[in-house]
């Protein structure tokens, strides 16, 4: 009793429910909006017909089969991305640790994309590649890190180092495949169109799996925050925790690039916002984080698909375009909030 009446004492222990609350909601009222709104427009009854209703209709096709996986692999992607964010920014104790700025999400997509360029016959096997593109390069980063034991700022070097070769190898590779590289230019832009129920089967377990133990996770993230010392001298094993967390970490970006693409900025902005809002304990970051990633991939999707119409751009391309001048925006604003956390 003691405990709970000290948890309510806390000075952020009202807004941390209420921000993970409202980030809830607006999830629902998104992927809502995302099934009603479109080139063909639908109320709530009929979003209720496509749905549950077994009946060969417009409706049916178009909510049941197009929109409602694309909301639910939207909602995983974010999720997936930000928890990834989220889990990296902990343990290496830096706001801006991210899979795509250590080369994990580059990892994934250069070895997607040689499948898609080099070996077509065998593009159901995209989805693998790109895990193991992502695990085999958070391996190679930790192995070139350790020096007696790995910190935090040696992996993040050696990260960024890893993803401008392979950002140079992935150049090399559009270079000599030139002809075929059309093909993969929507993936590698990011994006989550043409998903179906298809996608969604292969990533639902994974993404499940993967999400539970980062909630295991949280703990671990905790005592690491603490300092190597400090965790140490609590009878914690820093690099097992550290190495464990990264391949999490490896595992949930991998799940998002195999059915997306390279997206970026959620990993990143959404942790490092809310992080300004509720603290920096991942007890309460890390849910939060993760539904505000699904509720920023479903609504950045539903504006790239219908606010262009006829066109669709990439989800990511938006993303990029929004995202990238938000965080100059967000540092120059609570840089002095930034440095503190």
């Amino acid at each position: 009793m003691e405990n709970i009446v000290q948890k309510n004492r806390h000075p952020l222990a009202k807004k941390r429910t209420i921000v993970i609350l409202t980030c809830g909601l607006f999830l629902v009222v998104a992927s809502i909006m995302s099934l009603m709104i479109g080139q063909v427009s639908f109320s709530l009854q009929g979003i209720w017909d496509g749905i549950f209703s077994k009946e060969d209709s417009l409706a049916r096709r178009i909510v049941w089969d197009l929109r409602f996986p694309r909301v639910l692999i939207g909602l995983i992607v974010g999720m997936c991305l930000a928890s990834s964010g989220a889990i990296l920014q902990g343990v290496m104790r830096n706001p801006l640790a991210d899979p795509g700025i250590i080369g994990v999400s580059s990892g994934a997509g250069i070895a997607a994309t040689v499948i898609m360029i080099i070996f077509p016959a065998y593009i159901a096997l995209v989805p693998l590649a790109a895990f193991l593109g992502a695990l085999i390069t958070a391996l190679l980063i930790y192995i070139l890190s350790w020096k007696g034991g790995t910190s935090p700022v040696r992996i993040i070097l050696v990260g960024v180092t890893i993803n401008a070769v392979i950002g140079a190898a992935m150049s090399a590779l559009m270079i000599l495949y030139s002809d075929r590289v059309q093909s993969v230019l929507p993936w590698l832009a990011g994006g989550i169109a043409g998903v179906g129920w298809n996608q969604f089967e292969m990533i639902i377990y994974y993404a499940i799996a993967a999400l539970l133990l980062a909630i295991y996770g949280i703990k671990h993230i905790r005592i690491l925050r603490l300092g190597d010392e400090m965790a140490k001298l609590l009878g914690h094993n820093v690099e097992r925790t550290r190495f464990f967390l990264i391949i999490l970490s490896t595992l949930l970006a991998g799940i998002a690039v195999s059915v997306a693409g390279l997206i970026g900025f959620v990993g990143l902005v959404v942790p490092h916002i809310l992080r300004i809002m509720i603290g920096g304990d991942h007890k309460y970051l890390l849910p939060a984080s993760a539904l505000g990633g699904g509720l920023l991939v479903v609504l950045a999707d539903t504006i790239a698909r219908s606010a262009f119409e006829p066109i669709e751009i990439p989800v990511g391309i938006l993303l990029s375009f929004l995202g990238g001048p938000f965080f100059l925006y967000m540092i120059h604003r609570r840089r002095d909030s930034f440095a503190s956390h």
